[in-house]
Protein backbone atom coordinates (compact mmCIF):
# COMPACT_ATOMS: atom_id res chain seq x y z
CA UNK A 1 0.00 0.00 0.00
CA UNK A 2 1.60 3.09 -0.79
CA UNK A 3 2.73 5.13 2.10
CA UNK A 4 3.34 8.84 3.20
CA UNK A 5 6.58 9.05 1.04
CA UNK A 6 4.63 7.49 -2.01
CA UNK A 7 1.86 9.75 -2.04
CA UNK A 8 4.23 12.62 -1.51
CA UNK A 9 6.57 11.31 -4.58
CA UNK A 10 3.25 11.04 -6.53
CA UNK A 11 2.02 15.05 -5.50
CA UNK A 12 5.73 16.06 -6.44
CA UNK A 13 5.36 14.05 -9.91
CA UNK A 14 2.05 14.99 -11.36
CA UNK A 15 2.28 18.93 -9.52
CA UNK A 16 4.32 20.71 -13.06
CA UNK A 17 1.58 19.06 -15.19
CA UNK A 18 -1.40 19.78 -13.41
CA UNK A 19 -0.71 23.28 -11.40
CA UNK A 20 -2.05 26.73 -13.56
CA UNK A 21 -3.91 24.01 -15.82
CA UNK A 22 -7.60 23.89 -16.66
CA UNK A 23 -9.76 20.98 -16.53
CA UNK A 24 -11.90 20.21 -19.79
CA UNK A 25 -13.61 17.04 -18.61
CA UNK A 26 -13.95 14.21 -16.00
CA UNK A 27 -13.96 10.96 -17.61
CA UNK A 28 -15.43 8.14 -15.06
CA UNK A 29 -15.20 4.71 -16.37
CA UNK A 30 -16.19 2.58 -12.63
CA UNK A 31 -17.67 5.00 -10.17
CA UNK A 32 -17.66 2.19 -7.63
CA UNK A 33 -14.44 2.32 -5.69
CA UNK A 34 -13.90 2.56 -1.85
CA UNK A 35 -16.77 5.21 -1.88
CA UNK A 36 -18.97 5.77 -5.13
CA UNK A 37 -17.30 8.54 -6.98
CA UNK A 38 -20.09 11.75 -6.36
CA UNK A 39 -21.64 13.37 -9.13
CA UNK A 40 -20.23 16.60 -8.00
CA UNK A 41 -16.56 15.87 -8.65
CA UNK A 42 -17.86 17.18 -12.15
CA UNK A 43 -17.54 20.69 -10.62
CA UNK A 44 -13.94 20.58 -11.39
CA UNK A 45 -14.78 21.19 -15.14
CA UNK A 46 -13.98 24.13 -16.00
CA UNK A 47 -11.80 25.09 -13.15
CA UNK A 48 -8.09 25.81 -12.99
CA UNK A 49 -6.15 23.50 -10.49
CA UNK A 50 -4.09 26.22 -8.61
CA UNK A 51 -1.80 23.38 -6.48
CA UNK A 52 -1.86 19.61 -5.41
CA UNK A 53 -1.88 18.95 -1.47
CA UNK A 54 -1.23 16.46 0.03
CA UNK A 55 -3.08 15.54 3.93
CA UNK A 56 -1.85 12.32 5.39
CA UNK A 57 -2.16 10.31 2.39
CA UNK A 58 -4.35 11.81 0.45
CA UNK A 59 -4.12 14.23 -2.71
CA UNK A 60 -6.36 17.45 -2.71
CA UNK A 61 -6.62 19.04 -6.61
CA UNK A 62 -7.63 22.81 -5.42
CA UNK A 63 -9.81 25.18 -7.18
CA UNK A 64 -11.32 28.31 -6.36
CA UNK A 65 -14.96 26.45 -5.84
CA UNK A 66 -13.31 23.35 -3.99
CA UNK A 67 -10.86 20.20 -3.89
CA UNK A 68 -11.17 16.80 -5.34
CA UNK A 69 -9.79 14.56 -2.90
CA UNK A 70 -8.28 11.47 -3.96
CA UNK A 71 -6.36 8.05 -2.10
CA UNK A 72 -4.39 5.68 -3.88
CA UNK A 73 -5.97 2.94 -1.67
CA UNK A 74 -4.32 -0.16 -1.86
CA UNK A 75 -3.03 -0.81 -5.58
CA UNK A 76 -4.04 2.95 -7.16
CA UNK A 77 -1.65 4.90 -9.23
CA UNK A 78 -2.17 8.63 -10.71
CA UNK A 79 0.00 9.62 -14.20
CA UNK A 80 0.26 11.96 -16.49
CA UNK A 81 -0.11 10.63 -20.28
CA UNK A 82 -1.08 12.45 -23.41
CA UNK A 83 -4.81 12.81 -24.21
CA UNK A 84 -6.32 9.98 -26.13
CA UNK A 85 -4.19 7.37 -25.06
CA UNK A 86 -5.14 4.13 -25.23
CA UNK A 87 -7.42 2.85 -21.83
CA UNK A 88 -6.46 -0.31 -19.77
CA UNK A 89 -8.66 -2.42 -18.37
CA UNK A 90 -8.28 -0.31 -14.23
CA UNK A 91 -8.09 2.93 -15.76
CA UNK A 92 -11.30 4.50 -13.88
CA UNK A 93 -10.82 7.83 -13.70
CA UNK A 94 -9.44 10.77 -16.40
CA UNK A 95 -9.15 14.29 -15.74
CA UNK A 96 -8.31 16.33 -19.64
CA UNK A 97 -6.69 19.24 -18.99
CA UNK A 98 -6.27 22.07 -21.46
CA UNK A 99 -2.44 20.93 -22.11
CA UNK A 100 -3.64 18.04 -23.88
CA UNK A 101 -1.98 15.73 -21.32
CA UNK A 102 -4.71 13.99 -19.21
CA UNK A 103 -3.97 12.74 -15.28
CA UNK A 104 -5.23 9.40 -15.42
CA UNK A 105 -6.20 7.02 -12.62
CA UNK A 106 -5.69 3.21 -12.54
CA UNK A 107 -6.39 0.81 -9.39
CA UNK A 108 -7.10 -2.98 -10.05
CA UNK A 109 -8.50 -3.34 -6.38
CA UNK A 110 -10.51 0.32 -6.54
CA UNK A 111 -10.25 0.85 -2.74
CA UNK A 112 -9.11 4.44 -3.40
CA UNK A 113 -11.55 7.32 -3.50
CA UNK A 114 -12.15 10.11 -5.94
CA UNK A 115 -14.36 12.77 -3.58
CA UNK A 116 -15.28 16.42 -3.26
CA UNK A 117 -15.41 19.25 -1.09
CA UNK A 118 -16.57 22.45 -1.22
CA UNK A 119 -14.56 25.34 -0.53
CA UNK A 120 -14.22 26.30 3.12
CA UNK A 121 -16.15 23.09 4.21
CA UNK A 122 -13.67 19.86 5.90
CA UNK A 123 -14.19 16.57 4.30
CA UNK A 124 -15.69 13.92 6.67
CA UNK A 125 -12.56 11.77 5.69
CA UNK A 126 -10.03 15.10 6.77
CA UNK A 127 -11.84 15.80 10.08
CA UNK A 128 -10.10 14.27 13.62
CA UNK A 129 -6.59 14.13 11.85
CA UNK A 130 -3.26 14.74 14.28
CA UNK A 131 -0.61 16.50 12.46
CA UNK A 132 1.92 15.87 9.90
CA UNK A 133 4.84 14.26 10.94
CA UNK A 134 6.81 16.88 9.17
CA UNK A 135 5.27 19.65 10.32
CA UNK A 136 6.24 21.87 13.49
CA UNK A 137 3.05 20.59 15.30
CA UNK A 138 5.00 17.62 15.73
CA UNK A 139 7.68 17.25 17.48
CA UNK A 140 9.50 15.82 20.95
CA UNK A 141 7.31 17.46 23.46
CA UNK A 142 3.71 16.98 21.71
CA UNK A 143 4.58 13.13 21.44
CA UNK A 144 5.72 13.35 25.32
CA UNK A 145 1.93 14.80 25.58
CA UNK A 146 0.43 12.38 23.73
CA UNK A 147 2.09 8.98 25.23
CA UNK A 148 1.32 10.27 29.04
CA UNK A 149 0.32 7.46 30.62
CA UNK A 150 -0.87 5.71 27.52
CA UNK A 151 -0.73 1.80 27.67
CA UNK A 152 -1.16 1.17 24.27
CA UNK A 153 2.06 -0.21 22.26
CA UNK A 154 4.61 2.80 21.37
CA UNK A 155 3.96 1.35 17.43
CA UNK A 156 0.22 1.85 17.57
CA UNK A 157 0.37 5.29 19.09
CA UNK A 158 2.48 6.50 15.97
CA UNK A 159 0.85 4.47 13.74
CA UNK A 160 -2.57 6.29 14.92
CA UNK A 161 -3.95 9.24 12.26
CA UNK A 162 -5.74 11.04 15.56
CA UNK A 163 -2.04 11.28 16.48
CA UNK A 164 -0.20 11.99 13.81
CA UNK A 165 -1.02 11.33 10.05
CA UNK A 166 0.82 8.91 7.74
CA UNK A 167 3.50 7.24 9.82
CA UNK A 168 2.69 3.67 7.91
CA UNK A 169 3.79 0.13 8.92
CA UNK A 170 6.88 0.41 7.22
CA UNK A 171 8.19 3.44 8.19
CA UNK A 172 6.79 2.77 11.89
CA UNK A 173 8.95 -0.02 12.18
CA UNK A 174 12.09 1.76 10.50
CA UNK A 175 11.71 4.80 12.93
CA UNK A 176 11.12 2.53 15.69
CA UNK A 177 14.16 1.03 14.97
CA UNK A 178 16.22 3.86 14.45
CA UNK A 179 15.38 5.38 17.67
CA UNK A 180 16.06 2.07 19.95
CA UNK A 181 12.45 1.44 20.84
CA UNK A 182 11.39 -1.81 21.54
CA UNK A 183 7.72 -1.28 19.66
CA UNK A 184 5.92 -3.49 22.07
CA UNK A 185 6.60 -0.93 24.65
CA UNK A 186 3.32 0.79 26.49
CA UNK A 187 3.93 4.66 25.75
CA UNK A 188 3.62 6.07 28.78
CA UNK A 189 6.53 3.58 29.65
CA UNK A 190 9.17 5.38 26.76
CA UNK A 191 11.27 8.34 28.22
CA UNK A 192 10.64 11.47 27.23
CA UNK A 193 14.00 11.37 26.30
CA UNK A 194 13.60 8.19 23.74
CA UNK A 195 9.98 9.87 22.69
CA UNK A 196 11.96 13.51 21.41
CA UNK A 197 14.24 11.22 19.71
CA UNK A 198 11.58 9.09 18.14
CA UNK A 199 9.77 11.99 16.67
CA UNK A 200 13.08 13.28 15.18
CA UNK A 201 13.76 9.78 13.57
CA UNK A 202 9.94 9.90 12.15
CA UNK A 203 11.33 13.07 10.26
CA UNK A 204 14.27 11.60 9.16
CA UNK A 205 13.38 8.19 8.29
CA UNK A 206 10.48 10.03 5.78
CA UNK A 207 12.30 12.48 4.70
CA UNK A 208 15.38 10.18 3.18
CA UNK A 209 12.45 7.89 1.81
CA UNK A 210 10.53 10.79 0.15
CA UNK A 211 14.25 11.80 -1.39
CA UNK A 212 15.06 8.75 -2.83
CA UNK A 213 11.39 8.39 -4.35
CA UNK A 214 11.88 11.73 -6.06
CA UNK A 215 14.66 10.21 -8.01
CA UNK A 216 12.10 8.04 -10.03
CA UNK A 217 9.71 11.13 -10.28
CA UNK A 218 10.28 10.46 -14.96
CA UNK A 219 8.36 6.94 -14.17
CA UNK A 220 5.17 9.64 -13.65
CA UNK A 221 5.37 9.95 -17.42
CA UNK A 222 5.99 6.02 -18.45
CA UNK A 223 3.82 3.17 -18.90
CA UNK A 224 2.61 2.20 -14.97
CA UNK A 225 3.49 5.59 -13.92
CA UNK A 226 4.84 4.29 -10.47
CA UNK A 227 7.63 6.25 -8.04
CA UNK A 228 9.58 3.02 -7.44
CA UNK A 229 7.86 1.71 -4.20
CA UNK A 230 10.08 1.09 -1.24
CA UNK A 231 13.10 1.34 -3.55
CA UNK A 232 15.31 2.84 -0.24
CA UNK A 233 16.97 0.98 2.10
CA UNK A 234 15.22 -0.78 4.96
CA UNK A 235 17.06 -1.24 7.97
CA UNK A 236 14.39 -3.93 9.52
CA UNK A 237 11.29 -3.63 8.06
CA UNK A 238 10.43 -7.04 6.02
CA UNK A 239 13.98 -8.54 7.60
CA UNK A 240 12.81 -10.85 10.21
CA UNK A 241 14.78 -13.42 11.13
CA UNK A 242 17.79 -11.64 9.13
CA UNK A 243 20.37 -10.40 11.43
CA UNK A 244 20.28 -7.04 12.58
CA UNK A 245 22.37 -4.45 11.13
CA UNK A 246 23.89 -3.18 13.56
CA UNK A 247 24.41 -5.98 16.66
CA UNK A 248 24.16 -8.58 14.48
CA UNK A 249 21.39 -10.41 16.17
CA UNK A 250 18.48 -11.88 15.05
CA UNK A 251 15.51 -9.91 13.74
CA UNK A 252 12.26 -10.81 15.56
CA UNK A 253 9.20 -10.39 13.77
CA UNK A 254 5.54 -10.63 15.59
CA UNK A 255 2.29 -9.44 14.58
CA UNK A 256 1.35 -6.36 16.33
CA UNK A 257 -2.35 -4.56 15.47
CA UNK A 258 -2.09 -7.00 12.70
CA UNK A 259 0.71 -5.19 11.10
CA UNK A 260 4.03 -7.19 10.50
CA UNK A 261 6.66 -6.26 13.32
CA UNK A 262 10.18 -6.41 12.90
CA UNK A 263 12.49 -5.43 15.51
CA UNK A 264 16.06 -6.08 17.31
CA UNK A 265 15.50 -7.69 21.00
CA UNK A 266 18.85 -6.54 21.68
CA UNK A 267 19.05 -2.88 20.30
CA UNK A 268 15.79 -2.15 20.35
CA UNK A 269 14.76 -1.92 24.24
Amino acid sequence: MPELPEVEVTRMGITPHVVGQTVIEIIIRNSRLRWPIPEAIKNIEGQVIHKVVRRAKYLLLETDIGYAVVHLGMSGSLRILPAGSVVEKHDHVDVVLASGEILRYNDPRRFGAWLWQPIGEDHPVLEKMGPEPLSDDFNGDYLVAKAKAKRKAIKLLIMDNHIVVGVGNIYANESLFAAGIDPQCPAGKVSSQKLHLLANEIKTVLHKAIAQGGTTLKDFKNADGKPGYFAQELQVYGKGGQPCPRCGELLTEIKLGQRATVFCSKCQH
